[in-house]
């Protein structure tokens, strides 16, 4: 059981750092990691190649982290590893080793891991989030308060204490990866949904 958790383990990291965005944008192209943010996620595939890529970008991201933890359950492993499991897939999304370990802020990822985990706490998080990024156009607020929301359900549902632990490390860890996104929020200058991506600046010397 212990070799057959840790392959799975393994082949979910792999499985999540399947970089999506990049190959897609590649096929089209363009370089995601040279416009806009540089993020290797669907919101920049959105702003460099419109609808159609992106949403195939999302609904695949939001695969690797439920296909992760379904693919545990079907091997037998107990919810935990099935839980690590997903987790892997975030972990490589975010640090995807054919990027040399860099890639996206995990939302879509994150957002199937979760809905896998608990089908609640993951449909409530993702319809507040869809409403947020609706309302103010900006998806960065709406994945920030999503991942905020999954953290009070799945406590105030008094899950198990590993349940808690595993959704609010990755609601945390979205949160954190969104730091410069939510600067610019509070600075006015982050981008809506239906802007155009620009060309990634090079940093100042």
């Amino acid at each position: 059981m212990t070799v057959t958790a840790v392959l799975a383990v393994l082949a979910s990291y792999l499985l999540g750092s399947v970089p999506a965005a990049t190959w897609v944008t590649r096929a089209r192209g363009v370089d995601i990691r040279q416009v806009g943010s540089g993020n290797s996620g669907a919101t920049n595939v959105l702003r460099s190649l419109g609808k159609g890529p992106a949403l195939a970008v999302a609904a695949f991201d939001i695969a690797k982290g439920a296909v992760a933890v379904l693919l545990a359950r079907a091997l037998g492993l107990e919810e935990p590893w099935a839980a690590a499991c997903g987790v892997a897939a975030v972990v490589g999304h975010n640090f995807s080793p054919f990027l040399g370990f860099r890639g996206g802020k995990g939302v879509a990822t994150s957002f199937g891991t979760i809905a896998a985990l608990d089908p609640l706490v993951g449909a409530s998080a993702f319809v507040l989030a869809i409403f947020t990024m609706w309302l103010t156009r900006f998806v960065s607020a709406g994945s920030v308060l999503g991942a905020a929301a999954a953290i009070v359900l799945v406590a105030v549902l008094g899950r198990a204490p590993w349940q808690v632990a595993v959704i609010s490390g990755l609601a945390l860890m979205l949160i954190f990866l969104h730091r410069e996104n939510i600067a610019r929020l509070h600075a006015g200058s982050e981008r809506r949904l239906g802007e155009k991506a620009e060309p990634v600046r090079p940093p100042l010397n």
